[in-house]
């Protein structure tokens, strides 16, 4: 059985497994082979994982425990400044499994007057350990940050969200949107002007550092692997399988592809037996 129709049969499991949604009838073609997009229905598996894994809240609470060991070691020693965290929002305080879902069973990818609408409904629900964490450390005197590549027209949407959990320094001045560019280097330096950044969060290699910014698959491997004793140390990261510039480097961050086109890059990629 093809990569692809494994994860049909899987993706086709979650849709008709005590969920009571239909398989449209797009979703087997007349001579009954699967008609399959992991570019498109793929996510649906990352964000069922996300949604109803106890290994997913695992992975989460490691992830902030290791964060509250690390910024207890910090906070002993000097520093210059005043102190601040430095988060990403999506998927690393705020979890947008659902949107993923409604546009996954749609047979659609990502929109972004549909990711505006989610967004406006300030509907997100907390990433496991999350809020326990910022509010650890904002007890402690270190201010929180929170770097997105949201837009402008979402930040009163996202505060509200955010203040509806009782983030901590949920304000205008603590939250810097995309303005120009995906790439956070700037607004990571426009904090660090004022404050020590201790520790960093995020789902993504970008939410840490502009050297892993649009590299290739093996180049991202490498980095991290060069890398590797700055992880679990001043980088916290959140597992994130939905979607990501892991996803985007597989095919070289041409998002104007098609999905058939996607997927045949992609599973020129995998290794199978």
């Amino acid at each position: 059985m093809s990569v692809r129709n494994i994860l049909y049969a899987a993706v086709l499991l979650v849709f008709t497994a005590g969920a009571g949604c239909r398989v449209s009838k797009q979703s087997v073609t007349k001579a009954g082979t699967p008609s399959y997009s992991l570019d498109t229905r793929g996510p649906v598996w990352g964000a069922v994982w996300q949604q109803r894994a106890a290994e997913y809240k695992a992975l989460c609470f490691q992830a902030y425990n290791t964060a509250r060991l690390q910024l207890d070691r910090l906070l002993t020693q000097p520093h210059d400044k005043p102190l601040a965290v430095v988060t990403d929002i999506d998927e690393t305080v705020l979890d947008n499994s659902p949107y993923t879902l409604h546009r996954a069973l749609l047979d659609s990818g990502y929109s972004e007057a549909a990711w505006l609408a989610w967004t406006a409904r300030s509907a997100c629900d907390t990433v496991p350990g999350a809020l326990s964490f910022l509010q650890f450390a904002a007890a402690r005197k270190v201010q929180v940050f929170y770097i997105s590549n949201r837009l402008e027209a979402e930040r009163t949407a996202t505060l509200q969200n955010l203040q509806r959990w009782n983030f901590p320094d949920a304000d205008n001045d603590h939250l810097l949107l995309k303005q120009t560019t995906s790439g956070k280097e700037e607004r990571r330096q426009t904090v660090a002007k004022q404050y020590d950044i201790l520790l960093l969060m995020g789902d993504n290699l970008s939410d840490f550092s502009s050297i892993f910014d649009k590299q290739t698959t093996s180049t991202r491997g490498q980095l991290v692997t060069d890398n590797a004793a700055v992880f679990g140390n001043r980088f916290i990261v959140l597992p994130n399988v939905m979607y990501g510039d892991w996803e985007g480097a597989l095919f070289d961050y041409r998002y104007g592809l098609q999905p058939a086109q996607k997927d045949s890059i992609i599973e020129a990629q995998l290794k199978t037996y």
